[in-house]
Order: structure tokens, then sequence, then C-alpha cells
């Protein structure tokens, strides 16, 4: 085998795994995980900002499906690193850190970059977080990090080498392991679960982001079901949005509780239910619930009643779609179509009323867009509107910052994004104060001359902290800040802008934006409704 600097052999190792592109910033403390990039083929993207590699390593492994891998510096590159893999964490996506670390803390003080504890302070917002202390362990935790990105929840890992040890020289890394298979529901409780569903008179699914790749299966499933159905934001696009019973992404409607207490099933696939779905204790059902997920953690969350069943979402859907209709034709809806249609209208109403004047631009947007562009939001009051409003035609489509709640995240994660994803049109959402987070990006994206339309939504405040305060009944204090001129700031990194003041001036800026070869910043304030 032959020898090479162990920085170099990392490269190689992560190509033959079917790495082709790294995100990071190089510094003298990693700047031996550079000498073999380009030799091992991979292409690395320059950041401006730590934070920002990490969330276009987030947004590429969204976007592909395969792990996003991020090469950040000892000690601050990893801790500016860190927000993205918390986000990465509470939205299971695959992403992996390597990072440089000093060779010895313990008896040395003063040194660049040093931390009290590099890798525990990873380990707060990371499934994991080692240090390689040799070559070989070197690799079996990147095979480790592969291997359980493939058969488990997909979750950021921290891999920290050695200064000195990333010069070192090195044997090469051992082949590829065999991808693993995920775990699989057991022919008796899948059994279980079908007699179930057959039995209950008002069945009702919900499916989350866990439960994406077997949505080709549900359309089917649900007509034979007879059931009605929700999905989670991001589950959005599992369902289709004609499927009839379908309630939407609305989970956060306190009073859909009324429709789970009908229910006498609930069957919850690859969600969690979180907070940040529910915003409520509990779905409000009293009945039992089949509860399908990959985390076995998940699962402790059940009732004495309930049929928690530990294994792949995908694989226990076309399972059942096989199953169910073996055992009977399709059935009647179980659910009044008028009923449902009606809580959706109400629904939508109650979003609009709470937000004045983002769903028409919603549905001019979506009017506008190719069905299968991707889609990156920020925390911004345009994507809380949206994640409830605008239905996707497939999942997998819109992604947001979910759980850890981010700023910032929208623009580089749609950079990574667009960069996996070649060909498909990409756009990124943020609002006025969290598009100044990774503003910076702006450079990655006309460097590269990807073609990403960036709507800036430009409500002149932080609205939603703004309307928190008034709702506690404190007087607005902190939500202002003077603005740039957004469209002038965009055009001085050499990206194009636009600012339109209506509608259909909003539908030509879309298209140009769309054809443009490179980045273009969409200027949209409240007011374009009444020009």
């Amino acid at each position: 085998m032959t020898q090479r600097p162990l920085g170099t052999q990392i490269s190689h190792m992560l190509k033959a795994r079917g790495i082709d592109t790294i995100f990071g910033i190089p510094g003298v403390h990693n700047v031996e995980m550079y000498r073999g990039i380009e030799e091992a083929g991979i292409t690395h993207v320059l950041a401006r900002h730590e934070q920002g590699a990490g969330f276009m390593a987030d947004g590429y492994a969204r976007a592909t499906g395969k792990p996003g891998v991020a090469y950040v510096i000892t000690g601050p590159g990893l801790c500016y690193t860190m927000t993205p893999l918390g986000q990465a964490y509470s939205d299971s996506v695959p992403v992996l850190a390597i990072s440089s670390c000093l060779d010895e803390t313990s008896a040395k003080r003063g040194q660049l970059h040093q931390m009290l504890d590099q890798e525990a302070a990873a380990a707060t917002v990371c499934e994991w977080s080692y240090e390689a202390r040799s070559p070989s362990a070197t690799y079996q935790l990147i095979d480790r990090a592969f291997t359980e990105f493939a058969s488990a929840r997909p979750r950021p890992k921290h891999i920290q080498v050695p200064i000195a040890l990333a010069g070192a020289m090195a044997d090469g890394a051992p082949p590829a392991l065999p991808k693993p298979e995920k775990p699989k529901v057991s022919h008796t409780q899948l059994y279980d679960a079908v007699a179930m569903i057959l039995k209950a008179a008002k069945p009702i699914f919900v499916f989350g982001g866990g439960a994406a790749a077997g949505a080709d299966v549900v359309a089917d499933l649900l007509r034979m079901t007879g059931a009605a159905s929700f999905t989670t934001y991001a589950g959005r696009g599992i369902v289709p949005p004609e499927t009839p019973l379908y309630f939407g992404s609305t989970l956060a409607r306190s009073d859909n509780a009324d429709v789970f207490a009908q229910a006498d099933l609930v069957i919850v696939i690859g969600s969690e239910l979180s907070e940040v779905d529910l915003w409520r204790d509990t779905l409000g059902h009293d009945c039992p619930m089949i509860r399908v997920d990959l985390d076995p953690s998940v699962l402790a969350q059940g009732r004495a009643e309930d049929l928690l069943l530990h294994g792949d979402a995908e694989a226990f859907m076309r399972a059942i779609a096989i199953a169910i209709p073996a055992r009977i034709d399709d059935r009647d809806p179980c659910w009044d179509a008028g009923y449902v249609a009606q809580c959706c209208a109400r629904w939508r109403a109650e979003t609009d009323a709470e937000r004045p004047g983002i769903v028409p631009i919603c549905d001019a947007l979506k009017a506008m867009l190719p069905s299968h562009a991707l889609i990156y939001s920020d925390m911004t009051q345009f994507a809380y509107v949206a994640k409830e409003v605008w239905d996707m035609d497939a999942p997998s489509l819109w992604h947001h910052p979910y759980g850890f709640g981010t700023l910032g995240y929208a623009l580089p994660a749609a950079i990574g994004g667009k960069i996996g994803a070649t060909g498909q049109p990409v756009v990124a959402i943020a609002g006025d104060y969290g598009f100044q987070y990774t503003l910076q990006e702006l450079g990655v994206a006309v460097e590269l001359n990807l073609s990403l339309p960036i709507i800036l939504w430009d409500n002149g405040k932080l609205k939603e902290i703004e309307d928190s305060m008034v709702r506690s009944q404190i007087g607005p204090n902190a939500v202002v800040a003077r603005n740039p001129d957004f469209c002038k700031l965009a055009e001085a990194y050499g990206a194009a802008s636009a600012r339109p003041h209506s509608l259909d001036a909003l539908a030509q800026d879309m298209k140009k934006a769309l054809a443009h070869q490179g980045p273009t910043l969409i200027h949209l304030t409240p007011d374009i409704l009444a020009d």
C-alpha cells in the first residue's frame, strides 16, 4: 500500500465512499487535510464562514441523500460549525465534520485556537464526537459514521484529527464496507399492524419526514384503507395534495386535536411528533397508536395499548401496501370529505389572518415555480405561513431549519443544495434579519455561477418577535434594526437583483432569475400586494 500523509489518505477514503464535494475553509491547523483533495478528485467549495460551510454540507446532504462533509479548523472553526451541526442533529441530516485539533492540551495553555475540551463541545450537538489518535482509528471512525448514516437515524458526527497526525505518513484506508440494511419490522408485528388498520373504523395516518422514501405507495395506501391523513412540515409532499381526506401539514393548528379525538386508530410513520410539529403536548387522541420509527428513543414515548415498531418506514409502508389489498378490496372513505375540506379552509383562513398578506404571495410563487424546484427557507414569517399553505408535489423538496431553528440557514444551505442537485431549480427564501447572518455566502454563489433565486422577505423588523411581545403584553423592544439596501449589497457581490412591486412583476423577475447564470436577489416587501 502506498504511504501518503494521513490528511491525503482521508480525502482518498472519502472519495472511495462516494464523496465528491467537501465544504470548508483551510487554516494553518488543517492545511494537511487539503494536500489530497484535488489528487483524490474531490471538489472543494470555499465558504466565507465555517457556519456557511456547515449549512452548505447540510443542504447538499438534503438534496442528494449522500452525507455532507465539512473540513474546519481547530477551536473557533469548529465552534462556528456547531450551529449547523445542531441543526443537522434535530433534522436528521447526515453531516460529517472533520476538524483538526491540538496535539497536546493537558500540559499546555495559551495555544492558538485552544479550547478546554473541543471534543466534548462538539458532542453537545452531534450524535458523537471523537478524536482519532491513529490512522486506523481515523479510518474506523469514518466508516462507522458512514455505516450509521446508512443504517440508523442519520445524525451528524464529528471526528477531530491531531495536527501532527494529519501530516504523518500513513498506509491507505481499507476498502469500503458493504452497505448495511436498515432494521425492518418483523413479520409478526407487520401482520398485527395490518389487522389493527383493517379493524379501525376511523383510522388516520401521520407521515413525517422519515417516511419520504415510501411516498410512491401513499396514495394507494390511503385509498385502500379509507383513512384520513396529515403530514408534518418535513413530510410535505408525501401525501399528494389532491388526495381525498388529506388535512395537510396543519398539525400545529390547536383545534385539530378535535380531529384526532374522533379517530379510533392513529398510525404515525417516521415522525417524532416534536414540539415544533405540534406546538402542544399531545395529538389529542384517545385511541391506540401504531408508531413506526428508525429511532428507538422515539418509541419510548408510547403507551401500553400502542403497537411500537422499530424499523425502516419505507420498508413498512411497502409491506403493508402489499399486505392490505391481499386481505380486502378498497374501503369506502372512513371520514366525511366535507368535514375535512371545512377544516382545511378554516385553518388556511386562520393562517392568513395571523400573518396577513403572505398567503397570496405564497400562492403566486407556487404557481410560477417549477413543481420539482428545491426550496430552502430560513426562520422567517414567510416560511411559517408557507409551511402550512404551500402543498408540495413530491417529498423532500422544501427544506427548513425545523428543530434547532437557527437563523441564517437558507442561503448557504441552498448553495449546497444547488451544488448537489445539478440541473434542478433551487430557491432560497430568507427574512431580512436572518439573511444577514450568512449573506457573505453570496460570494460563493457568484463565484460558482450558481443559478439561484433568493427571495428576501423584508418587513423591516423582527416581526415574529414583535408579534410575540404584543401577545405577551410587552411593549415591543429591540425588534427594529437598520437594514442596508439589499439590492445594492447583492450587486456589490456580483449578483443580480430585482425589486418587484406587483405579483406580475414578481413572476417576470422569477422567470429571469431561474434562467440567469448566477444568483439573483429578489427583494419583496409586504406592500407588494398594494401596488
